[in-house]
């Protein structure tokens, strides 16, 4: 299965891409997708044209995307939740399987501790992927968001439970 891992921001959107097979994740690709400083409006237009084309170039067949976390500064929660809304839109008109994980998931999944640094995330990203170097810390993230999904999937299907056989044709969770 293919994963694409989204780890949104307004400024830069980090992606990653890994290939997850009977519990091993091999690296596809990362990267950032940068929308500069202009108006809101482009930016999230950017975003979302970004992820549409990472999408079809990778052909994922799930996404996982970094959930928001409340900051001080309202504005600065508000820009992320609209980033985080033009990949997720993205990942939906493609009909993939989007799922949600916390910042503190996505570190206890990867590091090990879920309060770890970025450094920690992109040393850990590039010892699990067998990366020659370490991606830029937005990519790695992306990459950590992936990665958390593919343990996330191997560990439920390892119990028994496909997660994506409770989603309809259409990628809506169906609540039983």
């Amino acid at each position: 299965m293919v994963i694409i891992g989204i780890d949104p921001g307004s400024r830069f959107t980090g992606y990653g891409v890994v290939e997850s097979l009977k519990g091993q994740v091999r690296y596809r690709g990362s990267g950032c997708i940068s929308t500069g400083r202009g108006p809101m409006a482009e930016r999230l237009r950017i975003i979302y044209a970004g992820v549409s084309q990472l999408i079809t170039q990778f052909h994922p067949q799930q996404m996982a995307i970094e959930e928001t976390f409340l900051s001080k500064n309202v504005q600065s929660t508000v820009k992320l939740s609209e980033a985080r809304a033009a990949a997720m839109v993205a990942g939906a008109n493609a009909e993939l399987m989007v799922f949600e994980y916390t910042p503190q998931q996505i570190k206890q999944s990867v590091v090990g501790y879920g309060w770890a640094d970025k450094q920690q995330v992109q040393y850990m990203v590039r010892r699990i992927l067998n990366l020659n170097g370490s991606p830029q810390a937005d990519a790695a993230d992306g990459l950590a968001c992936a990665i958390c999904h593919a343990y996330t999937q191997s560990v439920t299907s390892a119990m028994g439970d496909n997660v994506a056989d409770r989603y309809s044709v259409h990628g809506r969770l169906r609540i039983s």
